[in-house]
């Protein structure tokens, strides 16, 4: 038996004709929704402390509210983590919505993730913080198979991970049980790769030039087998595609090396197989799994302070000496009551011989940031605001200043799988406690042996280059396609040769041997003085980099240009390399 599992959404603000689009598309047994990251947590804890009653997606319960005659009508079976930090008011404000339409639906919810009461604890792992606003457990997949089983039509969430909303239908159809590692991290591959939506059919994807923009790109399906292999699809005539490398684009995103560990099963990515079975379908195959951690992490965001930042244009000549002016005038300014970060950024983005003032233009921003709102509120503003007649010539804002504003931190935390609740409320107020994993193993485990993969997980020895015969300058992304992303503090850039390439196994060769640590922090100099790590994919042609770090404390509270990472792979894709011209395809891909 194969089931058929659609997604609507990658994150909390994704299109909200989605799930209508999903239902009238084509056939689905279940559609599954992702709303939730690290900073939605934040966002979602935020809007409980403003309103006890809200704390879940209210874009969810939007869609659902419009579709819950149609899902009933198709038989389709809805699961999502839309419940954020109020699993039980999201569950609740749909029964009502449902009651008014006069539709018979029965919804649970899971819970347990919330672990605020342990904050005494939890603070003792991370150190000293500010006020914790949430703290989730990452849950697995068993209670949404329970509460699928128990006879619930839609079954939304808290914390569990992002491939559980997948994974756990897959349960539920084949009957899998914990032991079952295989299947199970097959299932998280097939989840890994829909929950975030269109990024399966073409968005974020390096190779857009080859697909067919002219239609919004479809929201992707995962046809899941009893084995735990899977085809990613998508409903016919929606527009985007699947391919290999679309596929591979979406498994390389906001990994932390080859073992993928969920609280169900770890999963190595480095068994995987790709399969190019026609238009818009690939298989996947091959995935082996091995017992998982014996804890689980949690999200924690804590209230970090406040924060506030000024832009201002430098514009024509001497950009050096009026950025050196402005900074020692507002330095000035701020000397009385100093924040506790103050950051000044330069981004030269000015030209030589201008043509248009734009290109004439660089900015210097600076970020304010303190335990107190006061430093970083008005008197920052107005100290950027009165020199204005008074400072370097040209001088201008691109947005006047604020008056700051509250930030966030992540951090996180790990605590043994047994001590947190995993709990499944039923409609009729029914609660079934769901065990943790009998089986677990340390993290990380080894890696298993599998054809392909070259020994101790090191790329396969390539020599130099130069053996391959003569070289030429070239961007890397004339060989090489991309994603990238944020874990906590961590930017994940995934790398690949696409599978289109003449001679993609000597060009994967050269690209493990290529991106060394050390050679990643001089493509990308703000990781210079970080942490690198490199993990070979070779099964599916790619390297995995983690720059540890280089978002300071998560996205909240980042002050980076991408804070989220989500170009790192583009800026990389577009530094110069010393590639062999026999692996430089003619045409750039």
């Amino acid at each position: 038996m194969t089931i058929r599992v659609g997604n609507c959404s990658g994150y909390y603000g994704d299109r909200l004709s989605a799930m209508r689009e999903m239902l009238e598309g084509g056939d689905l047994d279940y559609l599954t929704g992702d709303y939730l990251a690290e900073l939605t947590m934040l966002i979602l804890g935020r809007d409980q402390l403003k309103d006890a009653n809200l704390g879940y997606a209210r874009t969810f319960l939007r869609q659902v509210t419009d579709c819950l005659a149609l899902a009933q009508e198709k038989g389709v079976k809805i699961v999502a983590n839309a419940g954020g930090v109020n699993p039980a008011g999201l569950a609740e404000a749909i029964r009502a919505a449902a009651q008014e339409q006069g539709v018979e639906v029965s919804v649970a919810h899971v819970e347990g993730d919330d672990l605020r009461a342990r904050s005494a604890e939890l603070a003792e792992q991370i150190g000293p913080s500010g006020d914790l606003i949430t703290a989730n457990a990452y849950l697995g997949a068993f209670g949404i198979a329970a509460a699928l089983a128990a006879g619930a039509d839609i079954v939304v969430t808290g914390r569990v991970t992002d491939a559980s909303v997948v994974v756990g239908p897959a349960i539920h159809a084949h009957g899998w049980k914990p032991s079952d590692l295989d299947a199970l991290a097959g299932a998280v591959v097939a989840g890994h790769v829909i929950e975030c939506g269109t990024q399966a059919t073409g968005g974020n994807y390096s190779g857009f030039r080859t697909l067919d923009l002219t239609a919004p790109l479809g929201f992707p399906i995962a046809e899941i087998d009893a084995d735990g292999s899977s085809v990613i699809t998508k409903h016919e005539g929606a527009g985007g595609a699947v391919t290999v490398d679309t596929v591979t684009a979406q498994l390389v995103y906001e990994i932390q090396g080859p073992a993928y560990a969920n609280p169900d099963v770890v999963t190595h990515l480095d068994t995987i197989e790709l399969t190019q079975e026609g238009d818009d379908r690939v298989r996947i195959s091959g995935v082996q799994g091995s017992p998982p951690p014996p804890t689980t992490k949690v999200c924690l965001n804590a209230l970090g302070g406040y924060r506030n930042t000024v832009a201002f244009q430098l514009t024509g000549l001497d950009i050096p000496a009026k950025a050196a002016w402005i900074r020692a005038q507002i330095d000035a300014a701020l000397a009385a009551d100093v924040p506790d970060v103050v950051e000044w950024h330069l981004d030269r983005t000015d030209t030589f011989d201008p043509p248009t003032q734009a290109q004439a233009t660089s900015v210097l921003h600076c970020h304010v940031r303190s335990s107190r709102p006061e430093p970083v509120g008005r008197a920052f503003s107005d100290a950027a605001v009165q020199v204005a007649l008074a400072s370097y010539p040209g001088f201008y804002l691109m947005a006047p200043p604020s008056k700051g504003a509250p930030f966030g931190e992540y951090r996180a935390a790990y605590v043994p799988q047994e001590t947190v609740p995993h709990v499944v409320v039923l409609a009729d107020g029914s609660r079934l406690d769901i065990a943790p994993p009998t089986e677990t193993a340390p993290f990380p485990p080894a890696s298993p042996d599998v054809p392909g993969n070259p020994p101790n997980g090191g790329p396969e020895e390539v020599g130099n280059p130069a053996h391959l015969g003569q070289t030429r300058a070239v961007p890397l992304g004339e060989l090489a396609f991309a994603r990238s992303g944020d874990k906590g503090g961590n930017a994940n850039i995934g790398v690949w040769i696409p599978a289109g390439h003449p001679d993609r196994a000597a060009a994967y060769a050269w690209l493990a041997a290529e991106l060394t640590p050390d050679r990643v922090r001089e493509l990308l100099p703000e990781a210079a003085e970080l942490e690198v790590e490199v993990h070979p994919l070779p099964r599916i042609a790619a390297v995995n980099v983690i720059v540890h770090g280089l978002l300071g404390e998560g996205v909240a509270s980042s002050t980076r240009l991408d804070p989220q990472a989500k170009a790192v792979g583009e800026w990389l894709r577009a530094r110069v390399v010393t590639a062999p011209t026999t692996l430089i395809p003619e045409v750039s891909t």
